[in-house]
């Protein structure tokens, strides 16, 4: 193919027709013929007279006529050509300047265009697809724009639960941080944080309700139920009971599930459920937002990591508790053991070498109570050595606790009630150890001294959010040391004094001859002060 047949098809011959298509349009036609009549008769009249020159009449008037006719087709034929031609041009000149700029509505300004009413309607054509153009940019870069505002929260919460993870001393501090973290990235109406036990309960740190307060575990009752019988938290906004019936009734706005979706955030780590995040959120809800879910999954595998290392490190703490008991027992087993064992064997062959021989009766008495008070001795010294030797429960205090009633039960027969009134909770390997070694104390002395019927152990919380450690029984009881006992007297409820010091406990004892006997441990399970909450960062619309 040539360049010039290139051209003539890139370029198409004018069309005639299109040309008087706009004649007519301008209503040119009339006017120009008029202007070309006249102007041509005029022409005639003047060769005439140039040829003719002694013809007799004198045409001016016709000529003048003439002229006269062509002025004014052509005054007519300017002031359409004007109006239907060069204004319309002129327009379409400026609006298509504002539509190379991308100004909005550029276009509206055509609405005389003339005989380029075509023009005009491409260029109308032309300026809605640019609209259409910006307007889609304008969306596609509005949409990066949140997008990279997301990414941007996102990384700061990922930042700030790294930084968490680091510094905080308290887990149950670290989730209650990123608690209403979470619910305002979501929009949420409500939220809980719960910690996976190890004996599989889950266990309540705390919540936000409709009223959007922060309530902690300490905060809370212990038992809180729905006028329905569902068992319900401080944040808890489902009941598919009668949704309507517990709002009124119980004083809470409730919600049915159709109404509410709940978020369910896992606490994981390494494929094991430490605890979980529960988040309301109406409905359709946001799990169809796979960057949020990722986002949120992505946090909880980080305070999963950060539930696992502090539970590591308890683990650590709690396994050198133990060597250390196990190095105790160790030391006392080579020691005083053995000394308390060759002491019994030698009272034995004194007693035996003796035999017959006549002795006061005071001094077999003196030799029968050594004798007695040595193996007394020794009983108690291997009870220890087995208590310290014992592992202490990783499920925590409560089964530790009915573990210990259940063995008195069998041992002595009687009736031995343990009951568990407050919610799950966790202590500290030291301060567990030191309850426990508390409740061993009091529970051999009702064994060995006051030969009870009824024992009962109780675990409750009072309202002020401190626990209750009581044991007690019915049995034969004793008098309570004055304030000026002499030193050296009551060494044991001594002892257990300095156990519940040492944790910040206060203990009491309650005991008179034949009324039993009754031990009062009151205790707090998180003694650290709270951090401040972080300020919500919102990541969905």
């Amino acid at each position: 193919m040539t360049p010039n047949t290139t051209r003539s098809d890139s370029h198409p011959p004018l069309d005639a027709s299109r040309v008087h298509a706009i004649l007519r349009a301008t209503q040119l036609a009339i006017p120009l013929l008029t202007v070309a009549i006249a102007l041509t008769a005029a022409l005639i009249l003047l060769a005439t007279q140039w040829i003719w020159p002694e013809l007799v009449w004198r045409p001016w008037l016709l000529l003048a006529a003439f002229l006269l006719t062509g002025t004014l087709g052509l005054t007519v034929a300017w002031m359409r050509l004007r109006r239907q031609l060069l204004i319309p041009l002129a327009r379409l000149e400026h609006s298509l300047s504002r539509v190379c700029q991308g100004e909005q509505g550029a276009s509206e300004a055509l609405r005389e265009t003339g005989v380029l009413g075509r023009i005009a309607q491409d260029i109308r054509s032309l300026n809605e697809e640019l609209t259409d153009l910006y307007e889609d940019m304008d969306n596609r870069v509005a949409r990066q724009t949140m997008r990279l505002a997301q990414k941007t929260a996102s990384l700061k919460i990922l930042y700030d639960v790294a930084a968490g993870i680091q510094q905080t001393e308290s887990v149950e501090e670290l989730l209650l941080r990123f608690l209403r973290v979470l619910k305002e990235m979501i929009n949420g109406r409500a939220a809980t944080v719960r910690l996976v036990m190890a004996d599989g309960s889950r266990r309540l740190i705390g919540s936000i309700g409709l009223n959007d307060d922060l309530v902690r575990e300490q905060d809370m009752a212990p038992v809180d139920l729905c006028l329905c019988g569902t068992a319900l938290t401080p944040g808890d906004i489902v009941c598919d009971k009668d949704a309507r019936y517990c709002s009124r009734i119980y004083g809470r706005r409730m919600f049915k599930s159709s109404e509410i979706e709940v978020v369910t955030v896992p606490l994981e780590h390494r494929d094991e459920l430490l605890g979980v995040y529960s988040i309301f959120v109406d409905r359709p809800g946001v799990t169809a937002r796979e960057d949020i879910m990722d986002l949120l999954f992505t946090v909880g595998h980080h305070l999963g990591v950060a539930i696992a290392k502090q539970r590591s490190d308890a683990e650590t703490r709690r396994l050198s508790i133990v060597e250390e008991r196990n190095s105790l027992a160790h030391e006392l087993h080579d020691s005083l053991a053995q000394t308390l064992a060759s002491l019994r064997f030698q009272c034995r062959m004194l007693n035996d070498s003796l035999g017959d021989t006549p002795i006061s009766e005071a001094a077999r008495n003196d030799l029968a109570r050594i004798r007695n008070g040595l193996d007394e001795a020794h009983t108690e010294l291997r009870e220890l050595l087995a208590s310290f030797r014992a592992p202490l429960d990783r499920r925590g205090l409560v089964p530790a606790l009915a573990k210990l009633t259940n063995r008195l039960g069998r041992e002595t027969g009687a009736h031995v009630l343990f009951q568990n009134d407050c919610r799950p909770f966790e202590l500290s390997a030291s301060d567990e150890l030191q309850l426990l070694r508390i409740a061993q104390e009091s529970l051999a002395n009702i064994r060995k001294h006051a030969r009870a019927h009824t024992i009962r152990v109780l675990l409750t919380r009072e309202p002020d959010g401190r626990h209750v450690l009581l044991i007690e029984d019915d049995g034969v009881g004793f008098s309570t040391p004055s304030d000026g006992a002499r030193p050296g007297e009551c060494i044991g409820l001594s002892i257990l004094e300095e156990r519940a010091r040492r944790i910040g406990a206060e203990l009491s004892i309650e005991s008179d001859p034949g009324e039993g006997t009754r031990v009062e441990v009151i205790f707090e399970v998180n003694r650290r002060a709270a951090r401040p909450v972080l300020e919500p960062v919102r990541c969905a619309s």
